[in-house]
C-alpha cells in the first residue's frame, strides 16, 4: 500500500493566498482610484497622484474586467469591483481634459490670434487632446543640442543646455526661450523634463535651460541674479548663437516658474515679450501664512531656508521675491496654469497674482485643470501635458510672433 506524506500545516494554503492576493488588489484599486479623484495626504502618495492623473489611462482597462471570466476567476467579484471603480476614477482626468472646449477661444481672447510655429516634421498641436498620443506619445524630431559653459553671479561654474531646430545656421536670428527648472529653490538642473525643450527647438525657437544656486547654500536673491546673468549672457553672445535679442520669453516650472516671473517683471524690457508659468509660488508671504500639508512638504521650511527666515526675520526678502508685487505697468504677457488640486503649492497663488494682473490691465491667462497636481505635465503625453503644451505654443506665437 502507497503511504502519502501528511500535509504539511506550516504551508500556506492556496485559498488563502488567493484570498489575500485578491485583498491586497482591491485595495491597491481603491488607493489608485482615490489619488486620481483627491489630493494626496503625504509626500510619497503625492508622486503615485501624479502616476494616477496622467497616466491613468493605461491603467483604464481595470473598467473592462468584470466583462472578462477568466479575470473575474482570478480576482473575484470584490476584485474586479474596485478595479472598475479605479478604472473609471482614472478615466475622469482624460474626460474632464476633453471637456475644456473653450481653450483655443481663451487663449486668442487673451493675447490674440496667432498661428503656431511649424517646420518639416514638427507641426503644430491641431487640438488641445490628441487621443491617439495619450498612447503613442508626443513624436519629438530630432534637434540640436550643445551645452554652454558659464558662470554664476559670484563666479562659481554652471552651465546652459541649448536646444535649436535642426538644420538651421547660426546666423538666423531665432527667438529665445529661458527654461527655469524647479525643485523648492533646493534641487534641480538644466537636464529637467527636456521633451517639451525639444518640442519647442523643433519647431524654430532656441531654448536655453538653466540652472542657479541653490538654497540653502545660497539665499534669494542669488537664484534671481543668475536667472538673470543668463539672460544678460545669451544677449551678449547673440550673434554667434542665433538669438533674436528683441523676442525673448521665460518658462518655468515651480520655483522655475516663480524665478520666471521675477525675472520677467524685474527686467520690465519690451525684449522679454512673454512669461509663462506653471503652478508658481506668487506671493511668499501668503504662502508663509499658509503653508501647504507638512506630510506632503514642509513649505513653511523651504521658504525659511530659500529666504533666509521667517517673514519677521526677513521681511524685505518675502517683498522682494514675490511676484505679484513686482507685476506693474510693463508686465509683460503672462501665462498661468495650475493644478486646482495641488498639493504643493496651493492654486490660490496663481489666482491671487491673476488678480492683480486683471486689476492692472495687463494680458494675462490663468489655465486650471481640476483633477490636476503638481508636476502634472511630467507625462508629456498625458491629458495635462497635452493641454499645456497646446498653450505654451499658441501663447509663443501669439506674443513672440504676433507683436
Amino acid at each position: 500500500m502507497v503511504r502519502y506524506p501528511p500535509e504539511d500545516q506550516t504551508r500556506p494554503r492556496p485559498h488563502l493566498i488567493s484570498a489575500v492576493a485578491r485583498l491586497v488588489f482591491a485595495g491597491l484599486c481603491v488607493l489608485a482610484g482615490y489619488l486620481a479623484l483627491f489630493r494626496a495626504p503625504t509626500y510619497r502618495l503625492w508622486m503615485l497622484a501624479v502616476g494616477a492623473t496622467e497616466w491613468g489611462h493605461w491603467l483604464a482597462w481595470l473598467l473592462f474586467a468584470p466583462f472578462f471570466r477568466p479575470w473575474r476567476a482570478i480576482v473575484g467579484f470584490p476584485g474586479w469591483l474596485f478595479g472598475a471603480f479605479a478604472g473609471a476614477a482614472m478615466l475622469t482626468p482624460l474626460l474632464r481634459a476633453l471637456l475644456l472646449r473653450t481653450l483655443p477661444q481663451r487663449i486668442t481672447h487673451a493675447f490674440g490670434a496667432a498661428t503656431p510655429r511649424t517646420r518639416p516634421g514638427a507641426p503644430a498641436r491641431s487640438q488641445p487632446i490628441v487621443l491617439l498620443d495619450l498612447f503613442r506619445g508626443v513624436p519629438l524630431p530630432p534637434v540640436q543640442r550643445e551645452t554652454l559653459p558659464c558662470h554664476a553671479a559670484d563666479g562659481t561654474a554652471s552651465r546652459v543646455e541649448l536646444y535649436r531646430p535642426h538644420g538651421v545656421a547660426r546666423t538666423a536670428a531665432l527667438p529665445l526661450v529661458v527654461v527655469i527648472h524647479g525643485g523648492s529653490w533646493e534641487s534641480g538642473d538644466p537636464d529637467q523634463l527636456p521633451e517639451v525643450n525639444s518640442y519647442l527647438a523643433a519647431r524654430g525657437y532656441m531654448v536655453a535651460a538653466l540652472t542657479y544656486r541653490l538654497s540653502p547654500q545660497h539665499h534669494f536673491p542669488a537664484a534671481l541674479e543668475d536667472v538673470l546673468a543668463v539672460i544678460a549672457l545669451l544677449r551678449e553672445r547673440a550673434p554667434e548663437l542665433g538669438v533674436d535679442t528683441e523676442r525673448i520669453a521665460l518658462y518655468g516650472r515651480s520655483a522655475g516658474g516663480h524665478l520666471a516671473l521675477l525675472a520677467g517683471y524685474t527686467l520690465g524690457e519690451p525684449a522679454i515679450r512673454a512669461v509663462a508659468a506653471l503652478y508658481p509660488p506668487t506671493d511668499l508671504r501668503w504662502g508663509h501664512a499658509n503653508p501647504a500639508p507638512r506630510r506632503v512638504i514642509d513649505s513653511t521650511a523651504v521658504l525659511e531656508r530659500f529666504l533666509g527666515g521667517g517673514p519677521d526675520a526677513a521681511g524685505a526678502a518675502y517683498d522682494a521675491a514675490t511676484p505679484m508685487l513686482l507685476a506693474g505697468a510693463t508686465a509683460p504677457p503672462t501665462l498661468l496654469v495650475h493644478g486646482r488640486r495641488d498639493e504643493l503649492a496651493s492654486p490660490v497663488h496663481s489666482r491671487r497674482l491673476a488678480a492683480h494682473l486683471r486689476t492692472i490691465d495687463r494680458p494675462h491667462l490663468l489655465l486650471e485643470l481640476p483633477w490636476a497636481t503638481h508636476g502634472f505635465e511630467a507625462n508629456f503625453a498625458g491629458p495635462g501635458g497635452q493641454l499645456w503644451l497646446y498653450a505654451l505654443e499658441r501663447f509663443l506665437a501669439a506674443t513672440l510672433d504676433g507683436r
